[in-house]
């Protein structure tokens, strides 16, 4: 791991003024707890997924590319810049862009969970004309921040698929600009995004939307509709 602090440079992104992971440490240490968790539940396929978290300086600590999550140590967390340039000799998350995308466009957010899903690569999939999910009248709605009550609806955006990193980015980045949205998105066929204050909140956002598109998938099963069909 690199330790030394490089001059941050105008335009690297705005910085939280009280990050949640301001040492490097303690953002290393969080990472490797996120992916046993994760793996736990289900959510670390393989060495699926990968995640994120913001420092003081602005630097970026992330999941090295290729590591199962669940089997983390030191050495599998690097460094990149705020444009998502490694500052180590090794090879950072394919999609590191992604990551880096959430960190500019939201200056609170410092920490970023990325999996693949299973509800969310199957639900994404059986609807294949769609470009979002409407969840509504959950109790666990209330996972999501400023959500008070079950009733209520959220939108989940859904991109397309790509290998071109560049240009699902961009793709994003338009789906995103506007009113405030929830924390997350669906990737079709392969996976979801969350993001928040620190890992625990973006994991428990991760946790909770998995939660829900599971529900989805057994009210398929019951014959009870297509998410958005349904009353609050």
């Amino acid at each position: 791991m690199v330790h030394e602090s490089p001059e941050v440079r105008p335009g690297d992104g705005v910085m939280n003024d009280d990050p949640a992971h301001a040492s490097l440490d303690a953002a290393v240490q969080a990472i490797i707890a996120t992916g046993r968790r994760l793996e736990a539940r289900g959510l670390a396929a393989a060495t699926s997924g990968n995640y994120s978290a913001r420092l003081a300086d602005g630097r970026i600590a992330i999941t090295v590319s290729g590591r199962q999550k669940g089997r983390l140590g030191p050495a599998d967390v690097m460094l990149v810049d705020a444009r998502g340039a490694p500052l180590e000799d090794q090879r950072p998350s394919a999609e590191t862009a992604l990551h880096t995308l959430l960190y500019r466009l939201y200056p609170h957010v410092n920490a970023v969970v990325h999996v693949h899903s299973v509800a969310g690569v199957a639900l994404t999939r059986y609807l294949g004309a769609a470009n979002e999910i409407v969840l509504g009248g959950y109790e666990m709605l209330k996972a999501f921040p400023g959500v008070a009550t079950h009733e209520t609806t959220i939108t989940i955006p859904v991109y397309e698929n790509s290998q071109d990193i560049p240009a699902l980015a961009q793709s994003v980045a338009r789906g995103l600009q506007g009113p405030p949205c929830v924390p997350a998105y669906l990737i079709r066929g392969h996976g979801a995004y969350a993001w928040g204050q620190d890992l625990d909140e973006a994991e428990r956002i991760i946790e909770a939307l998995e939660h829900l598109l599971l529900c989805e998938i057994e009210m398929l099963r019951l014959g009870g509709g297509e998410p958005g069909e349904r009353k609050p």
